[in-house]
């Protein structure tokens, strides 16, 4: 079967978004060639021999590669995809060129090529993102595996969004909390947080393909296969109170999400939330605190910061 390449030249921090607009735009998978990734690349294991230079990447910046059936009528598609992608600048996303290129490609060139760009990438002290066809295995008793198909959308784990709440969740999941993931995407925050020892998962995100996404990961998981996921618009209609509520969105889109997290919390109940660029920390920050939250850490990966919240207590 012939089928069609569109290719998006952007940058790191816009990679998610663009591959969240591709797939809505009928995509069957992504991959992304991210220079940050080639950049975090280590052996697999110890003593390995890895010579990056022979590893196909991007210098800088980042291409998100989609693939269409024939049926698709691509000169319809491509000016609506231009346009959704221009329009992640409003939400203070920095999309480098935004350049949609186009290009024939035959079936069997795209359905295994994009695996090499994937390898097994210790995130943080205790939690490593594995593809799922890699034969890893942990190098410590303390390492826990989160594996992922990188060939959806949704992300890889190692954006620096990610990276920044999967430490939040390293730094706050005690064991037995029971835990909301707004926006779950690829589900990797549900996978870690289960790693990490928590009790029942609530995951949630408005789009259907996030959800058989993360589904499809957490059947990868097998101890996170009693994460409940449903397609929700961020928590509303939801009643279920946790310990801890986490959100890996944009900052616009946590700005009316914070509000409705503070009535599912308890005294001393934690907010976990990224994907907030630097020059958006001020608007999320003073939204937290307006709705009676106390900032208990801030994060930093580059450009861009998490945040750990806590609603107080009576005795605070």
């Amino acid at each position: 079967m012939q089928w069609t390449e569109i290719a998006v030249t952007t940058t790191n921090e816009a990679v998610e978004a663009v591959s969240n607009i591709l797939m809505e735009a009928g995509a069957t998978g992504t991959k992304i060639d991210d220079a940050a990734d080639f950049a975090a690349l280590q052996p697999t294991f110890p003593g390995e021999l890895l010579d990056k230079s022979s590893v196909p990447h991007q210098e800088s910046g980042a291409v998100v590669t989609a693939y269409y059936p024939a049926t698709v009528a691509i000169t319809e598609l491509v000016p609506d995809i231009t346009q959704r992608v221009q329009m992640l600048t409003q939400f203070g996303l920095n999309i480098g060129s935004g350049a949609v290129l186009t290009k024939p490609v035959a079936e069997t060139d795209w359905a295994t090529a994009w695996k090499k760009y994937y390898h097994p990438v210790r995130v943080t002290r205790y939690l490593t993102v594995v593809p799922s066809w890699e034969d890893y295995q942990p190098t410590d008793d303390a390492e826990k595996l989160l594996v992922l198909d990188p060939g959806m959308a949704f992300g890889t784990g190692t954006h620096p969004t990610t990276a920044l709440m999967l430490q939040a969740l390293e730094m706050t999941v005690r064991g037995g909390e029971t835990i909301l993931d707004v926006g779950t995407g690829s589900g990797v925050l549900s996978i870690a947080a289960k790693q990490l020892g928590a009790g029942d998962i609530y995951a949630y995100d408005v789009d259907q393909i996030a959800v058989d996404a993360a589904k499809a990961n957490l059947d990868l998981n097998p101890i996170a296969k009693d994460v409940h996921v449903a397609p929700n618009d961020l928590l509303k209609g939801i009643n279920q109170s946790a310990d801890i509520i986490v959100a890996n969105i944009l900052a616009e889109i946590l700005v009316p999400l914070i509000p409705q997290t503070w009535p599912l919390l308890p005294e001393h109940g934690l907010f976990l939330s990224s994907g907030i660029i630097a020059d958006k920390y001020p608007l999320i920050r003073d939204n937290l605190v307006k709705t009676g939250f106390k900032i208990i850490q801030t994060l930093k990966r580059g450009d861009w910061y998490g945040i750990i919240a806590e609603k107080p207590g009576a005795d605070d």
